[in-house]
């Protein structure tokens, strides 16, 4: 796909960008049983783009946007040695686009922007049993850093 364009997300765009979510939330619910049952949101997607700490960047194809993600700027724990790293999340690409290295190139547009930010450290959260997510990750360079656990107390 060599004719995306890759730019900030817009206001104007909130609507798109709401249906992204759903889209992430409907793909995530077989992997969380604590997820709320109906309608969730995960995102302040207005406050992402308006904040000088977050970015949203938007894939465009042939005047569409057909993909999204977000990028925003954390205070790191006081004992690493970076001061600030980046958290990306809201990966989402619309499923007749899938499989042809979009959020590759997401991916990239946003270690781009950290990179004009002075920031070196990008995480980002997975689901422990989505291997198509992590091996996804993996080919754009992530690795595995801790494991979140968690227990149901009844």
């Amino acid at each position: 796909m060599n004719n995306l364009i890759f730019r900030p997300a817009t206001l104007s765009e909130l609507d798109i960008l709401k249906d992204f979510e759903q889209g992430v939330i409907s793909a995530e619910r077989p992997f969380d049983s604590t997820l709320k049952p109906g309608s969730i949101t995960y995102y302040d997607l207005r406050e992402l783009i308006q904040s000088s700490e977050s970015e949203i960047i938007v894939a465009i194809c042939n005047d569409q946007v057909i993909a999204s993600s977000y990028v925003k700027i954390f205070a790191a724990k006081p004992y690493l040695k970076h001061d600030f790293y980046a958290y990306l999340g809201f990966m989402y690409v619309k499923p007749e686009f899938r499989g042809k290295g979009v959020n590759k190139k997401i991916i990239a547009e946003i270690k781009n922007w950290c990179t004009k930010k002075k920031i070196y450290e990008l995480r980002l959260d997975v689901y422990s049993n989505n291997a198509p997510a992590i091996k996804a990750y993996e080919k754009a360079g992530f690795k595995n850093n801790l494991v979140n656990m968690r227990m149901a107390i009844e």
